[in-house]
């Protein structure tokens, strides 16, 4: 798997640039603009070796099916075929000379660490043999909790939320550090990670727990100290999504949100982790697929705005980094303009990346002819370039493209890593409520404990069913426990179920994911309250849960249901472990929402 790089490479990092990446701001000014003039030179100097169309390729980041850059499986390369046109990675590298791969769970492209390494490699393979050799930036998501696409044996950690109930920038820090030296082991360089929107919308559909929470200055502190985590493991951060997707109640993959904060409120609310990924270095920041009328009147989109991202991003906040597309198959980019306009404008609003494009000849067929039309310069996709390069230099990608067996063996999933992952899990766990002094429970009195409730797939694909997990963690700290999966819609014929299996358990554990009000799973937990069994409620993603629910004795939230929350939230519940966690939101009362069930800060202890 160990590779060299190539030798037709064309940037050869001298001492000095090498210095100014192992100290950084340590250096004088004078240095650094030195080096960086040195840096943008040899830079420069390989954009005008390019041809427009090698140009317009290092915009696009493209997704690829297939475990292998250059031999998937055959139904991924009838898929590649089917969407895109080539068979493989490497074809869709020399036909389109794209400047980024983004990896996918569902593109089979991340089956295993070394298989993931291996695929990396064929991948910068492919981009160094390029008449003008350039090493691709790949990419994925992995924001932990809820969205990861690299599972086990790779460390998993808290989502976002979660981190944010612990409140601990150093654990936040810790994350990004840990997480992105796996990510760069396997040849991963670039995080779609931190999410940096404040979810004020209990309702929002598509950020909620992905957000470290409701207070501005809250979110700020855990975007930057993440941020700068993932940065110093040579991985570029994403803060997403500019200018804010947390007062949405539509999913902009299936619909346009608009955001009606005044300019006023969007400072205050929006704004400041924004400001705090840029203070702290961030490389690349996402665009919403969002309309934000007080910031343009225009309604387009934000990733297609000009006011926004040059106005407000580049001009008022003075960020020149990389500026990434969310995916451009959402279709809240898609509903105004047509495929083969929505790059292009992309690009005139300050763009520089384009994102998984639905079909790429037609989105680059539309940037080569807004070039040829002369709508777009040759100068302004230069620019583009220049930022997408720099960014490839500044994680070393010029100088170590490729990764080594080796290298996934000494990092991946190392105990050291799964036992900070471990600790900071329990310092996350919330303990909402425990009136009678149910929790912790105890192996004498509660030796027999049935486990029921919602079994949402894994996030990562690798991990739970959380029943489970719950039930497994349980026997191992000595309980007797079973599982019995109810699902996230329990019939009364399952709610019965369930029930009937309470006779002679000591207590029984439920999981909720998404209840809502009078739901199946509220009569779920209502009815095993009426059973005399002492109920125990995990709220599995939301903490709004609860406040749906009735009939339980004790309640935790663990934000998401990977692994290493629920197996967090098991020692909490034996008393091995103390609930640390407090809540980053406020819950509101389900019949009234306009007031508050349990506030910010919101946290019980033993």
């Amino acid at each position: 798997m160990q590779h060299r790089t190539s030798r037709r490479s064309l940037l050869t990092t001298t001492a000095a640039v090498a210095a100014a990446t192992a100290l950084g701001s340590r250096l004088p000014a004078w240095a650094m603009d030195g080096t960086r003039s040195a840096v943008d030179r040899r830079l420069r100097a390989i954009i005008a070796r390019m041809s427009v169309e090698e140009k317009i390729g290092q915009l696009f980041v493209m997704r690829i099916y297939g475990d292998s850059a250059t031999a998937p499986d055959q139904a991924d390369i009838d898929a590649n075929l089917r969407e895109i046109g080539v068979r493989d990675a490497a074809e869709l590298i020399s036909t389109y000379h794209v400047g980024g791969i983004i990896y996918f769970t569902w593109a089979h492209n991340t089956r295993d660490p070394h298989q993931i390494a291996a695929l990396s490699n064929g991948i910068q393979a492919a981009g160094l043999a390029q008449r003008v050799p350039v090493p691709l930036l790949i990419a994925t998501d992995q924001e932990h909790g809820t969205v990861c696409r690299v599972g086990k044996p790779a460390t998993l950690f808290p989502g976002a939320m979660a981190m944010g109930a612990g409140g601990s920038t150093e654990d936040a820090r810790t994350l990004g550090r840990i997480s992105g030296a796996e990510l760069a082991a396997i040849g991963i360089r670039q995080d779609y990670s931190p999410d940096a929107d404040v979810n004020i919308n209990p309702a929002n559909p598509v950020i909620g727990v992905r957000s470290f929470g409701a207070d501005p200055a809250a979110v700020a502190r855990m975007v930057a100290a993440e941020v700068r985590g993932y940065q110093e493991s040579s991985v570029a951060a994403t803060a997403k999504h500019f200018p804010g997707h947390g007062d949405t109640s539509v999913d902009s993959h299936t619909g346009i949100p608009v955001i009606t904060h005044t300019r006023e409120e969007w400072e205050r609310l929006d704004a400041p982790p924004f400001k705090a990924a840029i203070a702290a270095g961030i490389d690349a920041i996402m665009t919403a697929h969002i309309q934000f009328p007080a910031l343009d009147p225009s309604n387009d989109p934000a990733t297609l705005s000009r006011p926004i991202l040059t106005g407000i991003l580049r001009e008022q906040l003075g960020y020149d980094g990389v500026v990434i597309t969310d995916s451009l198959g959402m279709k809240g980019v898609r509903d105004k303009y047509g495929d083969d306009r929505v790059p292009v404008l992309a690009l005139k609003a300050g763009v520089d990346q384009l994102l998984d494009p639905p079909k790429l000849d037609v989105a680059f067929g539309g940037v080569r002819a807004a070039v040829a039309s002369g709508e777009l310069s040759e100068a302004r996709l230069d620019a583009s370039v220049l930022r997408i390069l720099r960014l490839k230099e500044r994680r070393g990608l010029f100088d170590r493209p490729y990764v080594s067996a080796r290298g996934v063996a000494r990092v991946v999933g190392t105990r050291a890593h799964l036992r900070a992952a471990d600790a900071i899990a329990e310092r996350t766990t919330t303990l909402l409520a425990n009136p009678g002094g149910l929790l912790p429970l105890s192996g004498r009195r509660h030796g027999r404990v049935l486990v029921v409730g919602a079994d949402p797939d894994s996030p990562s694909g690798t991990t739970g069913p959380p029943t489970a997990v719950l039930a497994a963690a349980l026997t191992e700290l000595g309980f007797r426990a079973t599982a019995l999966s109810t699902g996230s819609l329990p019939s009364p014929a399952r709610i019965d179920a369930a029930v009937a299996a309470c006779a002679g358990q000591d207590a029984v554990i439920v999981g909720t994911y998404n209840a809502g009000p009078d739901g199946a799973q509220s009569r779920l937990v209502a009815a095993l309250g009426a059973s005399g069994v002492p109920v125990v409620h995990i709220a599995l993603r939301n903490p709004y849960d609860i406040a749906y629910l009735s009939g339980f004795g004790a309640s935790l939230a663990t934000y998401s249901w990977t692994d290493v929350e629920l197996r967090a939230a098991v020692r909490v519940l034996a008393g091995r472990a103390d609930p640390r966690g407090r809540l980053p939101v406020p819950v509101p009362r389900a019949d009234d929402p306009a007031r508050t069930l349990y506030p910010i800060g919101h946290g019980l202890s033993y």
